[in-house]
């Protein structure tokens, strides 16, 4: 007999990857491509959308051919702050426009200073100024820069939905796609900001419905229901919160370390705004709290460094352990020596300057001052509320030196860390189901590690 399977394509900026999950949610099929990028009409690197469209469409029909296996359910995990701009057709008339495309500063200047200040309005939207990677500043930037363009678009869709689109021929919006970051929303009132209505941009986006909205769409005579897709970002955070009942925080570690806090109320601070927190939305449209760290961008470049310095091979800081001693060294007459590439640090020096002579005991000086910043991000997120549960997956989570400074400096905290490689693209396929998980659910799926405070009298002398 076939085995009944809930289809996910997990989409990132580099893999893009094809699931099939059994009734268990168990991964029983998996496949993966690449696509080199292409130029837009500025010639700035971004997503061939048609190659990954065919692929979409190619992979599916072949396995929905495979008789091993009897699709019950089709959803998509995709990398937000990306439109796919359609017009009355249905034809895709722009590029994929990549989220690091910059924007003139004038144009920024100009929207802010029609519907800022910028630090109120950051506030109220939930959304730091980050030019394209606001996607409601991408579509006032389409606005000025591409009127032709503007003016000829019937529907812009978040990539997710535009995935879904493929496949159901309805376009719709979702609330964790319009609510990650992206100008679009005002978290005071809970519905689309004032600005987005002046601009007449709401005419551009397609109604508004749950994550966990599905349609029923006949392929050949097989009815198989799709899922609207979900950001990444939220998808991963889906089995933490169906799993758990206490409240908790979870570090999502990578290029960008992600402190997500789902149990917050109301609007963001100004305190919020100053350190540099936002809002997503969960799939029923309420806040979470984000504080974002560019912590592997900034370990990859200083490791770097460090590997010519002492000319030790590429891969030799993954060798490198938690070594008490070395710490406690380090940590008694400690002063900041990396002058950071990509974050802004407190009390950094002008220069880096290295005083050791092993690699170990600079690497370990590197991990406890990018191990503080994460501390503070990890504060920033909580707040001031009472959360003592910490989650810690992605990159860093079998990093021994970071997680073992980590459940020092945090050490009134339960810390825990998960293997989550599958955590958007479990998120997506949980989130069109009706399966209830428990507790037990992280233990089994996502090799969950408790891991005991480092005692802090082994460094007190």
């Amino acid at each position: 007999m076939s085995i009944k399977v809930t289809a996910i394509f997990d989409i990132g900026r580099t893999n893009k990857k094809f699931f099939l999950f059994n009734e268990d949610f168990k991964e029983i099929y998996r496949e993966y491509a690449r696509f080199d990028e292409i130029e837009d009409e500025d010639g700035y690197p971004t997503e061939d959308l048609k190659a990954l469209e065919n692929w979409a469409k190619e992979t599916f029909d072949k396995m929905l051919a495979n008789p091993e296996y009897d699709i019950r359910s089709l959803n998509f995990s995709c990398y937000g702050a990306s439109l796919v701009h359609m017009n009355s057709e249905g034809r895709v008339i722009a590029p994929l426009y990549n989220y690091m495309k910059p924007i003139k500063e004038q144009i920024i200047e100009e929207f802010y200073g029609k519907y800022g200040p910028i630090d109120e309005f950051s506030r109220v939207s939930g959304s730091l100024s980050m030019g394209m990677l606001n996607t409601g500043m991408h579509l006032y930037w389409l606005k000025k820069e591409r009127p032709e363009v503007f003016k000829e678009i019937k529907y812009s869709l978040h990539l997710p939905q535009y995935l879904s689109y493929l496949f159901t021929g309805i376009p719709v919006s979702e609330y964790t796609s319009i609510g990650c970051h992206t100008n679009l929303w005002d978290f005071e009132r809970n519905e689309y900001h004032h600005w987005v209505l002046k601009e007449k941009v709401d005419k551009l986006l397609p109604p508004l419905v749950a994550s966990n909205k599905t349609v029923s769409v006949d392929f050949d005579g097989q009815k198989i229901l799709v899922g609207p897709g979900i950001h990444d970002s939220s998808s991963a955070l889906l089995p933490y919160v169906r799993s758990l009942t206490n409240p908790f925080l979870l570090v999502s570690t990578g290029t960008w370390s992600i402190s997500i806090n789902p149990f917050v109320e109301g609007a963001l601070t100004m305190a919020d705004i100053e350190r540099e927190s936002l809002y997503n939305m969960r799939i029923d449209g309420s806040p979470v709290k984000v504080a974002r760290l560019f912590l592997g961008n900034e370990y990859k470049l200083q490791v770097k460094e460090l590997t010519e310095y002492f000319g030790v091979a590429a891969d030799f800081h993954r060798t490198v352990k938690f070594d008490e001693e070395t710490f406690f060294e380090i940590n008694k007459d400690f002063e900041p020596m990396f002058k950071w590439k990509s974050i802004v640090g407190k009390n950094e020096p002008n220069t880096t300057s290295i005083p050791y002579d092993q690699f170990e005991h600079a690497y370990h000086q590197l991990m406890l001052e990018l191990v503080l910043l994460q501390v503070d991000s990890i504060a920033s997120a909580i707040g001031e509320q009472n959360i003592e549960d910490l989650y810690i997956d992605g990159g860093f989570s079998d990093n021994d030196v970071y997680i073992k400074l980590l459940s020092y400096y945090l050490r009134s905290m339960k810390l825990r860390t998960t293997d989550a490689s599958l955590g958007s693209a479990l998120g997506a396929a949980i989130v069109i189901s009706q399966t209830e998980l428990d507790p037990a659910f992280l233990a089994h799926n996502y090799g969950l590690k408790d891991f005991s405070p480092v005692k802090s009298e082994s460094y007190e002398k």
